[in-house]
This record gives C-alpha cells, structure tokens and sequence, in this order.
C-alpha cells in the first residue's frame, strides 16, 4: 500500500468514520481534512478535529504505518511538532514528537474495493486511467453533466473574484485588473504581480491611459524592476534610465511604494514569459481605448474578445527580454493560447459574475457560451481522450478538461457508476 492512496482516503474523506478513535477509544471527529500538501512538510496542513469536548487546530501527518514517523526522520524535526494527528494504515509502535510528546495515531479504515480500484487505476497504462469506464456512461448523461460541471467551474472562479469585487468597493475596473495582473503570473510570478496590483491601483494607472510609456513607468518602477543592481547591464541603457526618471516623478506624485524586485522569478522561464516582457504587454492591454473592462462587458463574439488581449510588448522589448541586454530581434506577441487561459480564468468568470449581480440572464448565457466556444489545449491529456468522441466534444477548455479529468478519478476510485 502506498501512502498517496491513503492521502486521497483521508482528502476525500472515503473511510470508515467510526474507524478513527483516541488511545482510550474515544471517537476522533473531522471536523476539516486541512490542506493538501505537495511539497515537503506534514502532508496536511491547518485541519481541524475533535476529541471528546477539544478541538484541534493543526496539521496531518500520514504513513502506511505508525513506525515510519521514525524512519522518516520527523521524531528529530520540529517542523512536525504541530501534528495534531498521525493517520496510518497500521499501528505499530507509539510515536513522540521532536519535544518528547506522544503523537495521538490513528488507524484508517476503509472498503476494500477501494484499494482494489486504486490499483486497476495506478496500474493502468493509460494517462487516463478510467478511460475505458467513461465509455460505458450514457451520452445523455456525459452532455448534460459536462454541462454543470462548466457552471460549477463558473461559479468556484466567481466566488473568489466576488470576493476582490467586494474588497475594491464594488469597483468594477479595478476588480479586473486585479483579477487579471494576477494571472498575468502564469502560476510561477502569481504572488508578486497580485502584490504589484496592490500597490498600484488602477485609479493611479487611469489618469495615464493615454501613455503607454507612462503606464509601463508605473508597473515596472511598482514592481520593483528599476531598483538599482537588479539589472546591472541596464545602467547606460537609455530606455531604463528614462523609465527610472519617469517613474521617480509619477511615484512623488502618488506616493508609490514599490514592491521587492528580487520577488520576481525568471530562472526556468522561457525568454517569452518574463516577467519584464508580460508587464509591458500588461500595459498594451490596459491602455485599449475605450477602457479594457467596458469592451469586455459590450464584446458579444469571441473571436472579437480574443482580437482585445492580442496585444504587443513596447517596440523595445523587441530585441530585448531583460533590459539592458540586447537579443535576436522577435516582436513579442500574447499569443492566442496564453489569451485563451486569460479568457477561461479572468475574463469569462468576470462576465459571468457581473451578469449574475446585475440579474442580467442574457450577459449569463453569453458567458456560458464562450466557455464552450474555447477549443481544448493541445496536450498528452487532450490526446487521450481523442477516442471517446461524445466526451471530446464537450470539452471545449482546459479548465473544463482538468475538472472533467478530477471528477472521472473520483468517479472510479470511489467505485460509483
């Protein structure tokens, strides 16, 4: 038995409730499974449960068995001293954390056609590895299930953004840039372009809609890009020098307060997806005339909402991706597939959520509709599922794809039809 497959019992919640006691019997209550963990640590972090009349606030840790705790090392690491539960398939010894405490172990228990379905999963030579089962589902089902799960994707993006609307002050405007600035991160630069559109709102960046080359003076003396010694072949480099004399003025004048530029990641990147060349494309967009997010709410054809986010980064950047070090000459377009991630995770989600506050069915729909306009990735996972046509067919994005990938493994490992 592996550890991952008691993680997916314990995530889910798919064991034997009643399973779960103290050393004297006492039931143990999940009150929350905590956060899954994939990188080094507890396995699950902040859960919460209850032990007679206590609640416990912590993290998870979990092993095939109790005695692992040891072999892994955790007895001598204090990072695990908040371990509030230690689940395991088999209780084998007692074990003490790095302060001598005992840690409370419980074993887990569960149906044991799960681990048979786990394995025909695992061994499965497949990407998918209930491809064959989805075949076996009505079509009536497969479309109309599709169908909710796009609007339970939807409505998952919309709680967060609804939540951005409502700290901005039901404002609109700087509701998309915000949500917008964050996945220009692509993941890898998430956080330090949320702290950039934090620091500078987008009231400060309207009263320069009209300049581009102001605009990018504001994001990238914001972001900490002109901070001396970043960019050390940049000090002759007249473009960077007039970006610094700009941003000082505009800075004074709003008081500005830029963020860490050493927060920013480059290493691992391709050239294109530098964080210097999205935030000149970051200014492209927001400088569309006519303001970005009312041509959004008005655009009613995709292709004509994909043709706003094809924008350009300054002339400069044409043969540079740092600055100050000159590179082979390329004009650095947003490309339509990084558009198409901007339109099913910002874009779409934003129209949808303003047609529900507005009560507005028609901006609803409309929403609905370019989501499954969007044509899939094309990736391994995309290839896999070539073979089911009936399914392939209503899986038109990526995001849909990954929630229909998730649902399927639950599908089958929970052993439902």
């Amino acid at each position: 038995m592996k550890e991952e497959f008691l993680h997916y019992l314990w995530k889910y919640g798919l064991f034997h409730k009643e399973s779960l006691t103290d050393t004297e019997g006492n039931p143990i209550m999940v009150i929350s499974p905590g956060e899954y963990n994939h990188d080094s640590g507890p396995d699950f972090f902040n859960a919460r449960i209850r032990t007679g009349d206590t609640e416990w606030a912590g993290n998870i840790e979990i092993h095939t068995k109790s005695s692992d705790f040891e072999a892994h090392g955790h007895n001598r690491d204090h990072y695990y001293d908040n371990i509030i539960l230690h689940v395991v398939g088999d209780v084998d010894k007692k074990v003490r954390n790095a302060r001598g405490e005992e840690i409370l172990t419980a074993r887990i228990d569960y149906d044991p056609q799960l681990f048979d379905n786990y394995l025909e999963l695992v061994n499965n030579p497949l990407i998918i590895g209930c491809h064959g089962e989805i075949e076996k589902i009505d079509r009536f089902f497969i479309k109309h299930w599709m169908g909710a799960l796009v609007v339970e994707r939807l409505e998952d993006k919309c709680g967060s953004i609804r939540n951005i609307f409502s700290n901005t002050g039901n404002d609109w405007e700087e509701t998309f840039y915000r949500v917008l600035s964050r996945y220009f991160g692509f993941r890898v630069n998430t956080e330090p372009f949320e702290m950039l559109a934090s620091a500078l709102p987008f009231k400060t960046i309207g009263k320069h809609l009209d300049n581009r080359f102001q605009v990018e003076a504001l994001l990238f003396g914001t972001s900490g890009m002109l901070e001396e010694g970043l960019f050390r072949n940049a000090i002759d480099d007249d473009y960077y020098k007039d970006l610094i004399k700009e941003y000082n003025f505009l800075s004074s004048k709003y008081s500005l307060t830029p963020v860490h530029g050493w927060l920013w990641k480059f290493s691992k990147l391709r050239p294109v997806n530098f964080p210097t060349i999205r935030i000149s494309q970051l200014a492209a967009m927001l400088t569309v005339t006519g303001g970005l997010f009312s041509r959004v709410i008005e655009v009613k054809d995709l292709n004509l909402l994909r043709e706003i986010f094809k924008v350009t980064a300054s002339d400069y950047w044409n043969d540079h991706f740092v600055f100050g070090k000159k590179s082979r000459f390329s004009v650095k377009h947003f490309g339509e597939t990084a558009a198409d991630i901007l339109l099913v995770n910002v874009v779409i989600p934003i129209i949808f959520l303003y047609g529900r506050i507005h009560n507005n069915n028609v901006i609803c729909e409309r929403a609905l509709s370019f989501f499954e306009e969007i044509k899939p990735e094309d990736n391994s996972i995309i290839s896999e599922w070539k073979p089911v046509p009936h399914l392939t067919a209503r899986l038109s994005s990526s995001s849909e794809m990954n929630t229909a990938k998730k649902g399927n493994a639950s599908i089958a490992v929970s052993g439902q039809d």
